[in-house]
């Protein structure tokens, strides 16, 4: 297990935020994503990629966890960027449940994702870091807004490093937390314009073909199969640097991957993450942890759910 010190955070976020309160949270809700994990590994990839969707959305506030409300109000939970494709809803749930009957009204869900994703990296990657918590649960979910903040699989590196900059977070980090494309994976709708008679030339060949035989193409009138394909072929259960490495081969699978080697400022961050693995590591885990501190709410801000699912 390797474990890395967390440098960036919030202020008024702090490691053992519950160490009084709730002394068991981080055990329960480890214990939770490893035994699903466990079961099906591409869940630990789901839960990250929900706490990075979680945080470029009115910051980390759990937001993305809410379901629809009454009178046909969308939340963010089902934006066509998050549902079908993340995946974890129902182990933030059971995490929350077992902390509820231990630690009521104590526990945020922002707090719980951020533990989880730790967790995921952890179980996926052994790449264990200090979290630090005290994040309060937003009431608000707005579905629209989705749109406005996360970056489609289809953006290049410019729009990806604009995107990323406006939450604070660098080229650097941009293409760290890239990374996480590691593990998991991705519906063939969201790539499946490269396959075209036009193709990508960015793609290796070998690669295209592949992809092309696990893809059924489209039907005119929508609908039909959308088969999951791995984010990273060569490692697709394990957090690592490999990605980087498959994506100077010409194996990236969405266009915001491959993107990042055919810019000239990415391209040499790919490559420096691509030959030193620890390096990536210790990226990894400052850019998580300040990640998970854009716009959080703290003090008396917000509420602490008793739902995940849903606000008080």
């Amino acid at each position: 297990m390797l474990l890395v010190p967390a440098v960036y955070s919030d202020p008024s976020l702090k490691v053992g935020f519950y160490k009084r309160s709730c002394p068991a949270v981080e055990s329960i809700v480890r214990r939770t994503v490893r035994r699903a994990v466990s079961r099906n590994p591409g869940i630990g990839g789901g839960i990250i990629r929900m706490h990075f969707h979680d945080c470029f959305v009115r910051g980390c506030d759990g937001s993305v966890l809410l379901k629809s409300g009454p009178g046909g109000k969308q939340s963010e939970r089902d934006h066509p960027a998050n549902n079908p494709g993340l995946r974890g809803f129902e182990v933030i749930e059971e995490a929350k449940n077992r902390i509820e009957s231990v630690c009521p009204n104590t526990v945020s869900c922002a707090d719980i994702l951020a533990f989880a994703a730790r967790d995921s990296s952890s179980k996926l990657g052994r790449i264990n870091y200090a979290v630090p918590a005290g994040r309060r649960d937003g009431r608000v979910t707005v579905f629209d807004e989705v749109t406005d903040n996360l970056p489609p699989p289809t953006s290049t590196a410019d729009q990806l490093v604009a995107n990323f900059a406006r939450k604070g977070l660098s080229a650097d980090e941009m293409v760290t937390l890239s990374g996480a494309h590691s593990i998991g994976a991705s519906h063939c709708s969201s790539f499946s314009a490269r396959l075209t008679h036009d193709q990508d030339p960015s793609l290796d060949r070998k690669f295209a073909a592949a992809l092309k035989a696990t893809c059924p193409r489209p039907p005119r009138n929508g609908g039909g199969r959308d088969p999951l394909v791995p984010l990273d072929s060569a490692t697709p259960n394990w957090l690592d640097n490999k990605y980087y490495v498959e994506l100077t081969a010409g194996r990236g699978l969405l266009t915001s991957d491959q993107t990042l080697v055919e810019n000239s400022l990415t391209r040499k961050y790919v490559a420096v993450n691509a030959r030193y693995g620890a390096t990536w590591t210790a990226k990894y885990v400052k850019a998580m942890v300040k990640m998970g501190s854009i716009d959080v709410l703290t003090g008396s801000q917000g509420e602490i759910r008793s739902s995940c699912s849903f606000v008080n």
